[in-house]
């Protein structure tokens, strides 16, 4: 038998275990973990949460360098591929995923970003409630700053949010120095105030140990007598009586299962799983389900469509001074990072590999930053998917100057091709689709040359290894562009929000169109890409979403 309200029963004629609750989530992912903790808090709802991973308690799962162990690790990484992408040589981009407690979370870089004050304004054009002044104290709601006392800022959430300025590479401080010499000013806190210009990065780390939406919401609630985890359990498709969603089918342990749901079921599986379990449920567009052998309960046309991504690249610099890459390569770095760790949770086992960035207007028209900026004081020489087990430091010392594009117009889609849960979705981003696109991405590397030509960085460069000093011309860099950019990890949009069923998933209450009981909550809802980094705005909307549906409870 369950505890957390949940009771268990045998469906009559397919005898399959059926278990009942008041709300189904589906994933324990960013946005997942909140809802499993707002819902479970006053004790008078049950909540059942399936996940399709396993636990997240692996050293280099809460280890914050770890990033680089996980990135290929299929015990908590999907390890989806896309399709060929057109502008990019037709080059498949290699797309790793959470799969396991705390979603991609746990196996993120950690950057936190809320986004900028504009990316609210579009969502509040299609979605009432979703302005700037509605998701800000969401924000504050769920954080804990650790860093300069802001009224601005939250100290009191359970996502603790870490100021590494005391613990960033000394490096750090060149690449500050050389962005002001090219005119992008020092910030020190983006989430509050001024976002543009240069900053430190913010990272969700607690102690040393990151700070996942699992560790911070998830496990805290764990303990309560109305709320049951269920990991290993691949959600196959969401049940229906009519147009009422009442619960979902799985598997676990090879056996066909049944989570029934009294009030709603929220599917928070993230951008990619998400609007595959749609359509394996047959909401969906109608041609890719007929195609792919499911029967169509509603046409949804915008299921899976609009998927957006930051498409980023970078340049590897040898240089004369030593990085990182002295710290994670050889044994007596590795030992030395080692016992920084084990006296206090300090050291490069305790911080992410992008130490440093920023963001920064193309042009002076613009309302907010196009580009987003990357420091990290190590390089390592990125290989095809799968060649390697992990991300290595290359041998010599070297640092990495990134950057993406905030707000891409290229879109894609993520389709399902048969009828099997199992099955991985095609996968289609269609980045540089958009002559905007590409100018912006050129943009972005001769903004990279101006940085590492400043008098802050130039004397420590030994040499431009990738793609180097001969890769001058526009031509040339956009032909290194297609060969080489590679994906920022930030899917997104893929069941967005919006008014009409035929170009959105959602309202703005997150609900599905024309389906009761059934609502969305996680990256797939975002109506566009947020600038920066999308986790802490897919944990808001876990925050949001916990709101939504304790109102309508009452």
């Amino acid at each position: 038998m369950l505890s957390a309200g949940g009771v268990i029963v045998y469906h009559r004629r397919m005898n399959t275990p059926e278990m009942h609750f008041d709300y189904v989530i589906v994933g324990a992912g960013s946005a997942g973990s909140v809802l499993a903790n707002r819902l479970s808090a006053s004790g008078r709802h049950s909540v059942l949460v399936l996940e399709a991973g396993g636990s997240d308690q692996r050293l280099y799962v809460q280890l914050p360098i770890g990033y680089g162990k996980t990135y290929y690790d299929e015990r908590v990484n999907w390890k989806y591929h896309t399709e060929p992408v057109p502008q990019l040589d037709d080059r498949v981009s290699y797309w790793p995923r959470g799969r396991v407690l705390g979603g991609s979370s746990s196996i993120n870089a950690m950057v936190y970003v809320r986004g900028h004050v504009s990316d609210f304004q579009e969502w509040q054009q299609v979605a009432p409630g979703w302005g700037w002044d509605d998701v800000e104290p969401l924000f504050r709601r769920m954080e804990r700053w650790r860093g300069e006392p802001d009224e601005r800022r939250g100290t009191c959430g359970p996502l603790n949010v870490t100021d590494i300025s005391t613990q960033a590479h000394p490096l750090c401080d060149r690449y500050l120095k050389a962005a002001q010499e090219i005119g992008l000013p020092s910030v020190y806190d983006y989430n509050a105030g001024e976002m543009e210009g240069a900053s430190l990065y913010q990272i969700t780390t607690d102690r040393g140990l990151r700070a996942s939406a699992a560790r911070a919401y998830l496990r805290p609630a764990m303990q309560r007598a109305n709320l049951v985890v269920q990991t290993r359990a691949l959600v196959r498709q969401i049940l229906f009586d009519g147009s009422q969603a009442t619960g979902v089918e799985y598997r676990h342990k090879g056996v066909i299962k049944r989570a029934m749901a009294r009030a709603e079921v929220i599917l928070c599986a993230g951008a990619i799983n998400t609007p595959q379990l749609m359509q394996l449920s047959g909401l969906g567009p109608s041609d890719t389900l007929q195609a792919a052998g499911v029967s169509l309960r509603q046409s949804m046309p915008a299921v899976g469509q609009h998927l957006s991504d930051h498409l980023g690249a970078d340049i590897v610099c040898r240089t004369s001074v030593p990085t990182l890459n002295q710290s994670l390569g050889p044994w007596h770095g590795k030992l030395r990072a080692a016992l920084q760790f084990l006296s206090g949770g300090k050291g490069p086992l305790a911080m992410s590999l992008n130490q440093a960035g920023g963001f920064i207007r193309s042009s002076a028209e613009l309302d907010g930053p196009d580009l987003q900026l990357y420091f990290s004081p190590v390089s390592y020489t990125r290989a095809p998917p799968g060649t390697r087990p992990l991300v290595s430091p290359d041998p010599f010392p070297g640092f990495l100057l990134g950057f993406n594009p905030c707000k891409p117009t290229s879109t894609g889609s993520i389709d399902i091709v048969n009828a099997d849960p199992e099955s991985a979705p095609r996968i289609q981003p269609n980045y540089l689709a958009t002559e905007h696109d590409r100018q912006l991405m050129l943009k972005g590397m001769h903004l990279l040359r101006r940085l590492s030509d400043t008098a802050a960085l130039q004397p420590l460069i030994e040499e431009e290894v990738y793609p180097g000093r001969s890769t001058q011309d526009d031509e040339s860099l956009m032909a290194f562009l297609r060969a080489n950019a590679w994906t920022v990890f930030h899917p997104s949009c893929t069941c967005r929000m919006g008014r009409s069923i035929d170009s959105s998933v959602v309202d703005h209450k997150l609900r599905v169109h024309g389906i009761q009981g059934l609502r969305i909550a996680d990256a797939s809802v975002f109506p566009t890409i947020p600038t920066g980094n999308t986790n802490a705005p897919a944990i808001m909307v876990g925050e949001r979403a916990s709101d939504l549906l304790l109102a309508d409870a009452q």
